[in-house]
Order: structure tokens, then C-alpha cells, then sequence
């Protein structure tokens, strides 16, 4: 039944049951016929005209439009903003039973827009939890509303870039470029003030680009979005897209813009609080500061990461810190050490299979540990493993790693033949990379 049709239920049920007939609803105002016309649903009535019909049913103008009164969605627009603020903070579970409070009572209201919100607001902290195929079910739903006249081009735009993030999540990078490429398009069609999901789009599409190695056209999509952001004066969309591009110009060996970009970043999440993502920050910067030489210093950040994290009980993302500390143990020669911190990595990680390519990762620094020491077996295993999760994450140059540091292993043991096949792979694989 159309928004038209439920309209004229609503006036017809109304004038019944305040013992009126439609030549007394109209009131001289206008014919029987018009009334007539609007109850059977084949007219909707002006703005003026739905307010004056609304007084004469002795009813809000909004319950009279849509069926739920002022103060009812007044009620539940609060619900669902509690909610989107937990997710904000990072309160995932407590912002998915606001969700659900929330459907529970909008479902029997019938406000499709309170229903959008709320189904692709669930969504979106479902997908930050890690259960990534029930996410994209609910944000289907919510595309599916999305398709109804009453919402506009950025509403739809906003869902497609939110299934966008999790086909990244689940490494299907181009499936997710796709849904990014049409978020983008709606978005700057309709004409409507969205420049921070723009913004956002634009990031997360520089993230896909970085992980296929197109490194200009991540350069490029960030360079827009890092615009937009700067001109919106908001600090946590400007992190983000910092964030970004010091993870671009790492990979284009600027690893001093780089580091600005990161300290940028991590500025700007220690304005708005933001412990977490500083963790995150100096995590990055650890990593950078390795690069530049410095891995005492190196440590040092990380140990600060890896604390701020815990302190936040932000397992995976402290997973990535110790991994990274593995790396740098490895590249200083504390074999052991990185042994202990890869394997923690892992046991952080656990079996998310949003976070392949950090598996992937953890299980290379584990590999690369245990070859040091001679425990050619276990790394033989291991680094079998690390090529199989880089291959879900669809990256030819991460497997290329994989490969290379088989190629090591097989050296070591004497197998110059196996070797050299391992080594030709990975210099092949990284020909069909795009840089």
C-alpha cells in the first residue's frame, strides 16, 4: 500500500470517529469530491491543506502525514540517536540492543524512514563486531527501503558505501570499488550537502586502490577526500582520511610525509578523545619509525600502542600492534621474541575473517622466527599457511612475500631448484602488480 493510500485510510478513519461527514470535513474549504479523492488515495493534499485537515481531526500534522505522532517519533528518533552515538564510541553491543529496542517499537509505527535508520545503523555496528555476512543482510534491507521514493539519492548512496565496507572486509576488493563507484555517483548527483560521506567514500576507496597496489589512484582519491575534509572542520573525518594518506605515501616510499600525515592524524584523535584510534596512530608510526632506522624508538611507540589499546580492551586491534612487534623483533635479530609475539598476535586474532591479511601477516612473522632458529618444519607449516590467507585476501604481492620467504626456507635446506621456482613466482606475481 502506497504512502497515498494510507493517507486516505488515516482521514477517513479519523472523520468516522469524530462523527463527521466529508461535506463537514471540508468545511466550505473545499468540495466533498476533493475529500473524496483524498480518502481513496488518489490525491495527496498540500502542506497548508494537510495542517488544516489535521486541526479539524483534532491531530498533530505528523501523525495525520505518517501515522505516528510527534511526541511517539520524537521518542524513537532519540532511541536510534543513542544508539548511532555507542556506535560513535565504539560500544558496539550496547548500540545493536538499542537498535533492536528501537525496530521493536518502529516496527508497529510504520515510519519507513526511522526503520532505514535503524536497520542500516544496526548493520553498520554489526559489521564493526566482525559477523560481516549478517551486516550485509540487514544493510540489504536497508537498500531495499532505500529504493522507496521518499528517500533521497545520499540515503541510498549511504548504504551502498556501508555494504561497500564490508565486501573490503571480506576482501572482495572489487566488488567493493563497484558499490563505492555508485555510492560516489549518487551522492554527487543528488546535489544535496554530503561532502562528508563523500569524504568517506573517497577513503575507503583509496583503501581498496592501495590493495590492489594502485597506488596513484589511492593517492588520487585521498588527495579529493583529504580536500573535503579539511574544508568540513571535522576532526575525526579528517583523522581518517590523514590516516589514509600516510598509509598511501608509506607504500610510495615517502615515508617522511608519511609520518606527517600520521602525526596529523593521531593530533586529531587526541582532540576529539579518541584513545583507540591513537593507538592505532602509534602503532603506524612505530612501523615508519622502523623504516626510517630508528627501531629502539620503534619499540618504544609500539609498547605506548599496544598499552592505550589494552587499556581500551581493543583485542584486535592491540592483535596488530604485537604483530608488528614481531616484525621489528625479527628485523633486530630477537628471533625468540618475535616468535612469542606473533604467536600472540594470532591467538588475538583468533579465526576473524575480516582480518586475513593481518593473520596473514602475524602467521609470515611467525614463519620468518622460527626459520631463524632452525625449526624448519614448524616454519614450513607456517608460512603454508600465511600464503593461504594472503590468497583470501586476494593480494598477488602479499602472496609474493609469502613465497619469497619460502624460497628462503628452501634455501636453507639445501633446495636451490625449489627455490628459484618460489623466487620466479613471486617476481612474476609482482610484474602483474599495478604501481
Amino acid at each position: 500500500m502506497g504512502q497515498t493510500d494510507q493517507l486516505g485510510e488515516r482521514v477517513r478513519g479519523l472523520r468516522i470517529a469524530a462523527g463527521l461527514s466529508q461535506t463537514e470535513l471540508a468545511a466550505g474549504r473545499f468540495s466533498k469530491e476533493y475529500v473524496s479523492q483524498i480518502e481513496r488515495g488518489k490525491t495527496r493534499p498540500t502542506p497548508d491543506t494537510m495542517a488544516w485537515l489535521a486541526d479539524r481531526l483534532d491531530v498533530d500534522t505528523a501523525f495525520l502525514a505518517s501515522g505516528v505522532s510527534a511526541t511517539v517519533r520524537a521518542r524513537w528518533e532519540a532511541v536510534l540517536a543513542r544508539a548511532e552515538a555507542l556506535v560513535e564510541q565504539h560500544r558496539l553491543s550496547e548500540a545493536v540492543a538499542e537498535f533492536d529496542s528501537a525496530l521493536a517499537g518502529i516496527e508497529t509505527l510504520g515510519a519507513s524512514d526511522l526503520g532505514f535508520r535503524a536497520v542500516a545503523g544496526k548493520g553498520w555496528a554489526v559489521m564493526e563486531l566482525g559477523e560481516l555476512p549478517r551486516a550485509i543482510e540487514l544493510l540489504q534491507s536497508a537498500r531495499a527501503l532505500a529504493e522507496s521514493p521518499q528517500f533521497t539519492d545520499v540515503e541510498r548512496a549511504d548504504v551502498l558505501f556501508r555494504l561497500g565496507v564490508c565486501r573490503y572486509k571480506l576482501s572482495s576488493v572489487s566488488t567493493a570499488i563497484a558499490l563505492f563507484d555508485e555510492a560516489l555517483k549518487l551522492a554527487e548527483r543528488s546535489n544535496l550537502p554530503c561532502d562528508l560521506l563523500r569524504a568517506d567514500i573517497l577513503g575507503w576507496r583509496s583503501r581498496c586502490y592501495r590493495r590492489q597496489r594502485d597506488y596513484l589512484a589511492a593517492r588520487e582519491d585521498v588527495e579529493r577526500a583529504l580536500e573535503l575534509a579539511e574544508a568540513l572542520s571535522n576532526p575525526r573525518t579528517a583523522a581518517n582520511v590523514y590516516f589514509q594518506a600516510s598509509l598511501v605515501a608509506e607504500r610510495e616510499g615517502h615515508l617522511g610525509l608519511a609520518r606527517t600525515y600520521a602525526e596529523r592524524a593521531k593530533a586529531c584523535y587526541e582532540d576529539i578523545s579518541d584513545r583507540e584510534n591513537v593507538g592505532r596512530l602509534l602503532n603506524n608510526l612505530g612501523g615508519l619509525t622502523f623504516q626510517l632506522g630508528k627501531p629502539e624508538e620503534a619499540v618504544s611507540y609500539l609498547q605506548d600502542a599496544l598499552r592505550a589499546l589494552l587499556d581500551e580492551g581493543s583485542d584486535i586491534e592491540a592483535a596488530h600492534v604485537v604483530c608488528s612487534l614481531a616484525e621489528v623483533h625479527l628485523g633486530m635479530g630477537r628471533f625468540e621474541e618475535a616468535e612469542a609475539e606473533a604467536r600472540k598476535s594470532l591467538e588475538l586474532l583468533a579465526d576473524r575473517v575480516d582480518y586475513v591479511y593481518e593473520i596473514g601477516t602475524a602467521q609470515l612473522a611467525l614463519g620468518r622466527s622460527l626459520m631463524e632458529q632452525d625449526r624448519l618444519e614448524e616454519a614450513q607449516d607456517i608460512l603454508r599457511s600465511a600464503d593461504r590467507s594472503f590468497e583470501q585476501f586476494a593480494s598477488a604481492g602479499h602472496r609474493a612475500a609469502a613465497w619469497v620467504a619460502m624460497g628462503d626456507l628452501a634455501t636453507r635446506r639445501g633446495d636451490d631448484r625449489g627455490a628459484a621456482r618460489l623466487y620466479r613466482r613471486a617476481a612474476e606475481a609482482l610484474q602483474d602488480v599495478r604501481f
